[in-house]
């Protein structure tokens, strides 16, 4: 079967506390009262939290949004918010040392300049530094790990690898329908597609499977194959939505791809026929077998 993690996901769970003093009550000190106390009447409104909580909110909320432009303000990787002179947000390169330390190797990443980064963070700072510039513009994330030998992939094996990855993007799409209860991972149109394979008897099962029986189940059920690729292609077009994938939009498939299928760097870069660094619908389709008859571009939905 196909070993990988395609999706790395990190929670950071923060827990705030907060922390009140004890107040000490004042000892109550009896007095022998011979009069009766003369109690002044104090005059309405004169009393500081008689403010009206209304008016105080909408105060602070003006003053936050004028002290913190930067709050909603949104930078792409590798660069911050930060204000200029006439308190107007603006995106600026990050500096590396002010990334959180990397917690393990697991956070290391690879680049196209074959050089490890301690993370995600240090290594799209630092392209972010570099841009504008030739070495700028060919960095890449590579993969996710640190860099290592990558033994070239022979033709043979590069034949095998959309077998298997065929056969991973179905039943992943299953799983995605069995555990989606709450409707996050999958709309209700993708479900209905996703419904008739999982109910299909003919369904291969997800399992340690030989090359042969991969290749033999997608001609047998080749139907079951069309959405899942077309799926694929919908979820990684996403930076423009404009039917084509780049470098950068294949980096959450490929990034965790590379360290356990050495041929994926070669596989993306065939299916790029025409060598223009985009890989349009048909173009992928393509590379996992899929006949031109049946690229329907509205299939990714």
């Amino acid at each position: 079967s196909l070993k990988m993690r395609v999706w790395i996901v990190f929670l950071l769970c923060l827990a705030g506390h907060a922390i009140a003093a004890p107040t000490e009550e004042e000892p109550v000190v009896e007095e022998l009262v011979t009069e009766e106390p003369v109690v002044e009447e104090t005059e309405v409104g004169t009393n500081p939290v008689q403010v009206e909580v209304g008016e105080f909110d909408e105060a602070i909320e003006i003053e936050d949004v004028v002290e913190n432009p930067c709050l909603n303000y949104h930078c792409k990787k590798g660069k911050v918010c930060e204000v200029d002179d006439s308190n107007t947000p603006m995106c600026v390169c990050q500096d590396p040392s002010t990334c959180p330390a990397a917690e393990g190797e697991f956070e290391h990443v690879c680049g196209t300049d074959n050089k490890t980064y301690d993370s995600s963070c240090h290594f799209f700072a630092t392209k972010c530094a570099l841009e504008g510039t030739k070495k700028g513009h060919k960095l890449h994330l590579d993969y996710i790990g640190p860099c290592k030998y990558i033994e070239a992939c022979l033709d043979s094996e590069l034949n095998e690898f959309p077998l298997r990855m065929r056969d991973w993007l179905k039943n992943v799409l299953v799983t995605l329908y069995e555990r989606d209860e709450d409707n996050n991972m999958l709309t209700e149109k993708q479900k209905l597609r996703v419904k008739k394979i999982f109910e299909n008897e003919k369904r291969l099962q997800a399992g340690e499977h030989s090359l042969d029986l991969l290749a033999r189940d997608f001609e047998k059920n080749y139907n079951m194959y069309i959405f899942p690729v077309h799926w694929q292609f919908g979820q990684l077009d996403q930076h423009p939505v404009d039917g084509y994938l780049t470098h950068s939009e294949l980096a959450p498939l490929r990034a965790p791809l590379i360290p356990m299928e050495h041929c994926t760097t070669r596989f993306f870069e065939t299916c790029d026929a025409d060598s223009d660094k985009y890989i349009a619908l048909e173009e992928w389709a393509s590379c996992f077998g899929i006949k031109e008859q049946d690229v329907d571009k509205d299939l990714i939905i």
